[in-house]
């Protein structure tokens, strides 16, 4: 549905090595695309991934969005770009704050200013629901970035570059997610350990945030923010759905495995919220989508939008869902 948008255009993939770069290259290479630009700063991870898209379309650079002036050199006739680098793990950037700082805010800031040099069509920067009413440096950096990028918006007129923002849940199985960590733990025969039983997240698979991104980028105008409408779960329920899923798969009996409290890390929120009450007031449902903009939307509509307070999935939802992930290979 949006190959047609895609068709002819050159694109480049900042944090293209990562979990959700590596979708986004991974999709694009499906469309007539002109070109794809993948752009990190982990080599090991670029080299694995032009080995195994073995694409003429993928070009690699290695590289960092701190350098301006490698940035203006692969920014050179670019159409779009999906910015995904960032410092995304809490604890790090909790312990790391001003190396959190450089990259995710001034490296932003960077991509912003080189695309309005290099006259870039659109960027679309890929952002958490950590931005919303921030609670620890790595959600407070990517709610700067998302500002850095409404202003850059609002200061742009009809002919420049087009800013927009796609705000995630937790992606399922990404690197250094809570899935990978639980099968590990569970290949080893325990224990799981759990933060807060209490905890809950909001939750999207790879293939879904890929879309969200792909649907953003062809249909902004500049300065939205996308949301994609997604469900919840407790963390608690996520660990019991995969002991009984996973736990015979390696060899155990599910009540053999033990569940460890470990109270939450630095920086942790109990729950996640998508939108702020404000946000609310000037989004629009856009069927799979909310999206926000500044202007006041006089027929939006009041919802409730944190993991905490909307239905949860079951144990057997849960499980449904790790199911599917495995019979799709991720």
């Amino acid at each position: 549905m949006f190959s047609e948008y895609y068709k002819g255009k050159k694109i480049l993939v900042t944090g293209g090595a990562g979990s959700i770069g590596r979708k986004i290259v991974k999709e694009l290479i499906k469309y007539d695309v002109d070109v794809i630009r993948v752009f990190d700063n982990n080599e090991t991870e670029l080299f694995d991934l032009e080995n195994d898209l073995k694409s003429s379309k993928v070009k690699i650079f290695v590289g960092d969005i701190k350098d301006i002036q490698r940035l203006k050199y692969v920014f050179k006739d670019i159409d779009i770009i999906f910015h995904a680098a960032a410092y995304k793990h809490v604890p790090l950037c909790e312990y790391n704050p001003l190396d959190a700082v450089k990259t995710n805010i001034l490296g932003t800031q960077n991509i912003i200013d080189m695309s309005l040099y290099c006259d870039v069509d659109k960027v679309v920067l890929i952002s958490t629901d950590k931005a919303v009413n921030p609670a620890n440096v790595m959600g407070a950096t990517k709610f700067l970035a998302e500002k850095l990028m409404m202003a850059a918006s609002a200061n742009g007129d009809e002919d420049s570059t087009k800013f927009s923002c796609v705000r995630f849940g937790n992606v399922l199985n990404s690197r250094g997610s809570v899935i990978p960590l639980f099968k590990k733990q569970l290949k080893h025969g325990g224990p799981i350990t759990l933060t807060d039983e209490d905890m809950t997240r909001f939750i999207m698979n790879i293939y879904q945030a890929a879309e969200l991104i792909l649907e953003a980028g062809s249909i902004s105008q500049g300065g939205e923010i996308f949301i994609l409408k997604m469900p919840a779960f407790k963390v608690s329920d996520l660990a019991d759905a995969m002991i009984e899923h996973y736990a015979p798969q390696y060899g155990y009996e599910k009540d053999e495995i033990e569940v460890q409290i470990i109270g939450k890390r630095a920086g942790e929120k109990l729950y996640e919220e998508l939108m702020t009450p404000d946000e609310m007031l000037t989004s629009c449902d856009n069927g799979n989508l909310f999206i926000i903009r500044d202007e006041i939307n006089k027929n939006h509509k009041d919802f409730v939008y944190n993991s905490n307070e909307i239905v949860h999935l079951s144990k057997e939802e849960i499980i449904d869902i790790l199911e599917r992930m495995d019979n799709l290979g991720y």
